[in-house]
């Protein structure tokens, strides 16, 4: 299959995915997101063992394209809502895809590219590399990336994440848990090819039963979460601060709230 925003490769038994649009900083577009959807279908069918994430360019992904949510800013709110189902869709196919993924690391990974890097179930990242969920500096409500995380670190550490929007290091991820391991640059691509060797000697089928086991556990309060926040994430879209916050980004500008 062909594609406009990612690069598909394989080798020895590792399929890399690698977001291809390094002028946009990887912003993720529902073009983009329906690639990413249809990459992982096709490797959850194919043959390989280990399903590698990385980004083109300087950064892993700056999040969601602003340019593309303000297009939507008069779409009707069933457009909202199928949005927001794509993007859960995207994180929810990631968490229970059947075969180990890593997420390779090397620049920015911001807000919904937080969210990409971390559901998979090994992050490597370089040194430098930045995380934030930065959604709250631009109206948005960080809905779905939310679910995700609350279950990975708790709820203490998701609010100071999610309501101070501030950027943090690899080191801090990796203290917090978001982050496996933190490497120099120059060995991110060595580490994650040692770390796809080691999973490739082991069961693939044990393995797929595992992940299968561990998102069951989670299952039914996933299930709600996501619901939740599919509505927050739509609902959020239409009201009068996002459209500021997404104006004043675009604009580089300080953005202008109106009184709660």
């Amino acid at each position: 299959m062909g594609f406009k925003t990612i690069l598909v490769a394989e080798e020895d038994g590792v399929r890399t995915i690698t977001l291809n649009r390094p002028e946009r900083r990887n912003a993720m577009t529902p073009e983009m997101q329906d690639e990413l959807l249809a990459a992982m279908q096709e490797a959850a069918a194919g043959t390989c063992r280990v399903l590698v994430f990385a980004g083109a360019g300087e950064a892993f992904c700056a999040g969601l394209d602003l340019t593309a949510l303000q297009r939507m800013n008069d779409k009707p709110d069933a457009e909202h809502r199928a949005d927001a189902e794509r993007v859960a869709r995207l994180f929810r196919t990631l968490y229970e895809f059947p075969k180990p993924t890593i997420a390779a690391v090397h620049g920015a990974a911001i807000a919904g590219g937080t969210g990409l890097a971390t559901i998979c179930d090994f992050t490597l990242a370089v040194s430098g590399a930045k995380f934030g969920y930065t959604e709250v500096k631009i109206g948005f409500v960080p809905a779905l990336v939310s679910a995700f995380l609350t279950l990975q670190i708790g709820e203490k550490r998701a609010r100071d994440l999610l309501l101070t929007g501030r950027l943090f290091s690899a080191e801090e991820a990796h203290r917090v848990g978001l982050v496996n391991e933190v490497v120099q640059p120059e060995n991110l691509q060595v580490r994650v090819l040692e770390l796809a060797a080691a999973l490739i000697h082991n069961s693939p089928a044990s393995m797929a039963a595992t992940k299968r086991l561990l998102a069951a556990q989670s299952k039914a309060w996933l299930d709600r979460a996501i619901e939740l926040a599919m509505a927050a994430n739509a609902e959020s879209r239409t009201t009068p601060d996002f459209r500021e916050g997404v104006a004043s980004f675009l604009e580089k500008r300080k953005p202008v709230w109106r009184k709660a």
